[in-house]
């Protein structure tokens, strides 16, 4: 599926322009932190808004991913140590901004003992300290399935707990080759029985799946306990990466999201430019998108 050809992109996936003023400001505080976000590794196609209205998706446990996902823009090597600085710096950077939602994710580190799930833990301490007032979201890789990586960030009590299936599992072997479809549903139906954080999962759509199995995943998402979904177009970030098989259309999402609802989910966002962290504020504040 890399080096084929792919439809051509339409009028709907452009993007807005960055306020130039706000977007320096946050690249300038984070270069300063010394800190990766996922807006800039993984070339997310949000960053001129989100840089422009003063927020991030903190990108923890390094820049270099132990896998090798065949969507993802994130780059695959020898992850550097585990920075013990890393929290206290996340929380510098969630103060300055004044965020009143802190999202964290990290790399996948499966060279770590549990799978760097303290250090999401910690950041979590460190966002609750420097600023009490501010709500946490953390989408976390699938720490090969062990559950006391997930129960180390649940003791944590983030108000939002993701984690991406991403896409449909006749698709996994081409698209995510070292992750599991049922491993990823165990993990979110272990934060679900908690009952303390609000589950989120989110899929991308445009990879070659078909309307039956997309329903497929969200009664599976449902039935494990999610009740916030992120729906959104699958966009090639290099040559090297899975051609699109297909631009979705806006009414189609719309269908998407409706078809979700309707399955139980309290809370939807699907349309092309939706990513797991867009606007994720919202949903922390109990308003459904």
């Amino acid at each position: 599926m890399t080096g084929q050809q792919q439809p051509p992109r339409p009028p709907w996936l452009k993007q807005r322009l960055a306020s130039c003023g706000a977007f320096a400001q946050v690249s300038g505080l984070l270069a300063d932190l010394s800190l990766n976000t996922v807006c800039q590794s993984a070339h997310c196609p949000n960053i001129g808004e989100c840089f422009g209205s003063g927020t991030a998706t903190f990108l923890i446990l390094g820049n270099a991913c132990t896998r090798d996902c065949r969507f993802c823009a994130v780059p695959h090597g020898a992850p550097p140590a585990v920075d013990p600085a890393e929290p206290a710096q996340v929380a510098r950077a969630v103060a300055a901004l004044g965020l009143r939602h802190a999202v964290i994710t990290s790399v996948t580190r499966d060279d770590l003992p549990r799978g760097g799930a303290g250090q999401f833990a910690s950041c979590i301490h460190a966002i609750r300290q420097a600023t009490p007032g501010s709500t946490v979201e953390v989408l976390i890789p699938d720490f090969a399935g062990d559950a006391a990586a997930v129960e180390i960030v649940l003791d944590a009590c983030p108000e939002v707990f993701n984690h991406n299936i991403e896409t449909v599992p006749r698709l996994y072997g081409a698209v995510r080759p070292q992750a599991d479809y049922r491993r990823s549903l165990a993990v979110l139906a272990a934060a679900a029985r908690r009952g303390r954080a609000l589950v989120k999962s989110g899929i991308m759509l445009g990879l070659g799946e078909t309307e039956p199995e997309v329903r497929a995943v969200f009664a599976d998402l449902a039935a494990a306990g999610v009740r916030a979904l992120t729906v959104g177009q699958y966009l090639r970030p290099s040559p090297a990466h899975l051609a699109v098989a297909e631009y979705v259309t806006p009414d189609r999402f719309q269908s998407y999201a409706e078809m979700a609802y309707s399955l139980g989910f309290t809370y939807v966002a699907a349309a092309p430019l939706v990513r797991s962290s867009y606007h994720a504020a919202a949903w922390a504040g109990g308003r459904r998108a």
